[in-house]
């Protein structure tokens, strides 16, 4: 009687350590998948800022201004939750050189104005340095 009452205390303890070190696996798994869903890949940040860096230039045309400008908006529209994706705008342009209207400014996620089509302009990126996400887009001329 005395050896399967040590027996059964010994399965209960070997049942107890099962799941204890089943439940640190899971709790472990669990925080790696926020850390990964948090923090893009390289892969998804150059992609992510192809985007933008394309337009980027000295004689960029105004057609091709007008394009990024929907993108951002499109872009800033669709991750409006998510903060570090938002991309903001800087037009630093003679009024004589820009539409008619209020030129964009900040996190854009509509239009009310455009570039000139027939009118060239600078464009830059500024990259944010904790996601390496560009964040900032000024447009010039």
């Amino acid at each position: 009687m005395e050896n399967a009452s040590k027996a059964l205390i010994v399965a209960g303890a070997i049942f107890l350590s099962i799941l204890i070190i089943s439940l640190g696996i899971y709790i472990f798994n669990q925080a790696s998948e926020v850390t990964k869903s948090s923090n893009l890949s390289e892969i998804e940040v150059l992609q992510f800022n192809e985007k933008y860096t394309s337009y980027e230039g000295e004689n960029v045309r105004g057609s091709e201004v007008n394009t990024l400008l929907t993108r951002i908006v499109q872009n800033n529209v669709g991750n409006q939750d998510d903060k570090s994706k938002q991309v903001n705008v800087t037009v630093q342009v003679n009024d004589a050189n820009w539409q008619s209207g209020t030129k964009p400014s900040g996190a854009i996620t509509s239009l009310s104005s455009k570039a000139l089509t027939g009118k060239t302009y600078r464009v830059s990126c500024d990259l944010d340095e904790k996601t390496g996400l560009v964040s900032n887009i000024t447009i010039a001329d």
